[in-house]
């Protein structure tokens, strides 16, 4: 299996930031890390290992990226609207940088999906629905929608754009509603085991059938708890079985 690392230094972010890429061809999958992870966790977890076999055959190119949740939302010294000006640079950073980096080494028309588990199927699904027009869909597994769970009681205009649960059923733009629309990738996965909060997937797999938006809700069995071993049979599930 190829494994190439690059880095370079964010103007979104203001520090180097790190790459992991995976592979030679294929649609190119985007991993968002967990809670306080870095670019290697999904390694580190051997997610990537159980993905091996699409990898080689080029069905796949995977480009892991670092999460910065420890310098906005995990970090407990900084003030709230901080946090949520930290949390907006990380989304420039992939809109600005990380998109046009998987361009270069795939090619334009090559398909963009977003996934990450827990924290970072938050912040995936938010990514692919701010900009449809530069990921084409997600696979979100035991995710929680509601960006107050991570708050910590703080609300404002940023938290509440960067919420999928809260500004989705108001989005009324509809070439953003349309291109959303258009993804037939848009899968919401959840354990029913220690951990996962399924109900979440459910309320807000029920927001995006209000908007008019083609999605798959599949809750897992109650030994799926929130862990690796869950995610590991998830991802290959899905990419084995839907593209």
């Amino acid at each position: 299996m190829k494994r190439e690392l690059s880095s370079w230094y964010s103007p979104s972010l203001a520090k180097d930031m790190p790459v992991a890429v995976y592979g030679d061809y294929g649609f190119a999958l985007l991993l968002v890390p967990t809670a306080a992870a870095d670019y290697l966790e999904y390694e580190r977890f051997q997610l990537i290992d159980s993905l091996k076999d699409f990898i080689n055959a080029g069905k796949v190119k995977i480009f892991s990226i670092n999460s910065i949740n420890n310098e906005s939302w995990l970090n407990n010294e900084m003030i709230p609207e901080h946090k949520a000006i930290r949390h907006n640079q990380f989304n420039n950073y992939v809109f600005d940088e990380v998109i046009p980096f998987i361009k270069t080494n795939t090619s334009g028309e090559t398909d963009i999906i977003i996934s990450g588990a827990s924290f970072g199927a938050l912040h995936s699904m938010n990514l692919f629905l701010k900009r449809p027009d530069l990921i084409n869909g997600t696979i979100a597994m035991s995710g929680v929608y509601d960006l107050t769970e991570y708050t910590k009681g703080f609300w404002d205009e940023q938290v509440y754009f960067n919420s999928p649960q809260h500004y989705i059923p108001n989005l009324d733009d509809e070439n953003i509603l349309n291109n959303i629309r258009k993804s037939n990738h848009i899968h919401i996965l959840s354990g029913s085991g220690s951990y996962e909060d399924p109900d979440a997937s459910r309320k807000f797999a029920g927001i995006l059938d209000s908007k008019g938006i083609n999605y798959e809700l599949d809750i897992w069995g109650e030994d799926m708890k929130h862990d690796w071993p869950t995610w590991r049979a998830m991802l290959p599930h899905y990419l084995g079985t839907r593209f």
